[in-house]
């Protein structure tokens, strides 16, 4: 099945490969493929306590490279269980509703956590000789900048 440029059966082929080596096998994963405009290259949504996710890939990717996709949206899932517990934290120390006192850690974690996620994504593409990464969000900010 071919959705604009995106092979359904070859995400779902990279999406077997990245779970078994990132070693979410006892994982239920599926694929959405999002075929209407969306911002996003790739997301998850995660249900920890059954070990099951959705994973959501734009037909029309910003990123040019699958596996980085897939990597990065996987190792999301792997890293859930930190990411609700510093989620958890901060509504206890700045409260649930206080949304001006806990902005600034928590804008501070998703930050930390998205460049650790990106930074891990480099390495597994490194030692599979699969890079590059994707320069093109970054270059779409660069070109509406410059022009």
């Amino acid at each position: 099945m071919n959705t604009d440029g995106i092979n359904k059966n070859n995400i779902q082929e990279l999406l077997t490969k990245w779970q078994k080596i990132l070693r979410l096998q006892d994982w239920d994963i599926e694929l959405e493929v999002v075929d209407r405009e969306w911002r996003k290259s790739g997301d998850v949504k995660i249900d920890l306590c059954n070990k099951q996710a959705v994973l959501l890939i734009n037909s029309k990717p910003k990123c040019d490279n699958l596996n980085e996709l897939i990597i990065h949206e996987l190792l999301h899932i792997k890293l859930w269980g930190m990411d609700q517990m510093i989620e958890d934290l901060l509504n206890i120390v700045y409260g649930e509703n206080d949304c001006d006192k806990k902005e600034f850690p928590e804008t501070q974690f998703m930050t930390l956590l998205e460049s650790t996620v990106q930074d891990l994504t480099k390495g597994y593409l490194e030692l599979s000789n699969l890079g590059p990464v994707s320069f093109n969000r970054l270059k779409m900010d660069v070109e509406k900048e410059i022009n």
